[in-house]
């Protein structure tokens, strides 16, 4: 069946196994890095929360709540509550890393005040593109097994869409980076060697996003490959 070509041919090791080697990778480095620096206590003592609080407070954002929310590194700031979560580890830990991923969660918050544009793109692609990516892969699938290659063209441009949001994540994350490293310098609550910290923190985090948008385009290229040679 050609179904079970699309995983046994040399393209699939071309273009899936390498991604699947850079979603491991900084999904690792980015756990290495952040367990490193959760043992490095602050020299302020603050603790993630409290300094999701002053950052948000020294920015007019009081009505913005922090809260604790169960997991490991599952950290977000949601912007249809408007609400920063802060997991376990960040909470209540007064090291390097929470304080660093604090201040990043809080940056997605200062964007969202502010209207920070690539920021109100992605929220408003983010239903369009849950729906392509849902659908995207049954209709690759079933049009390779029917031979549909019109289905699988479809499939493809709504797989696209995932490229896309993985791409606009790109300068949102960073810009929330940038700002938590700024914000912590300029405000002292962290220590140039502390901060220097949270900047290695956040670069690997930075890294997962980016591995993502390869990974997503990889995958695009297997699918376009795959469909030009069935084709031909």
């Amino acid at each position: 069946m050609y179904i079970s070509g699309m995983f046994f041919n040399p393209y699939y090791f071309l273009f899936m196994v390498p991604g699947l080697i850079i979603s491991i990778w900084a999904s690792a480095r980015v756990r290495s890095t952040f367990a490193k620096y959760q043992h490095v206590p602050t020299i302020s003592g603050l603790t993630g929360a409290q300094a999701a609080r002053r950052i948000l407070d020294s920015n007019g954002l009081q009505n913005v709540p922090v809260l604790r929310v169960g997991g490991n590194l599952s950290d977000n700031y949601d912007p249809k509550r408007n609400v920063v979560n802060l997991s376990d580890a960040t909470y209540n830990s007064a090291s390097v890393g929470a304080v660093g991923v604090a201040a990043h969660e809080c940056g997605h918050a200062v964007q969202h005040a502010m209207g920070y544009g690539p920021a109100r793109v992605r929220k408003a692609i983010v239903p369009l593109c849950n729906f392509g990516t849902s659908i995207s892969i049954p209709l690759i699938v079933v049009g390779f097994i029917f031979s549909w290659l019109g289905l699988v063209y479809v499939g493809i441009g709504l797989f696209a869409l995932a490229v896309l949001f993985q791409l606009v994540t790109l300068p949102v994350e960073f810009n929330a980076s940038r700002r938590a490293i700024e914000t912590l310098g300029a405000s002292n609550m962290v220590t140039p060697e502390e901060n220097a910290g949270v900047t290695k923190v956040l670069s690997a985090a930075a890294w997962t996003y980016v591995a993502a948008l390869l990974t997503s385009l990889l995958q695009l290229l297997y699918y376009i490959t795959l469909a030009g040679r069935r084709r031909s």
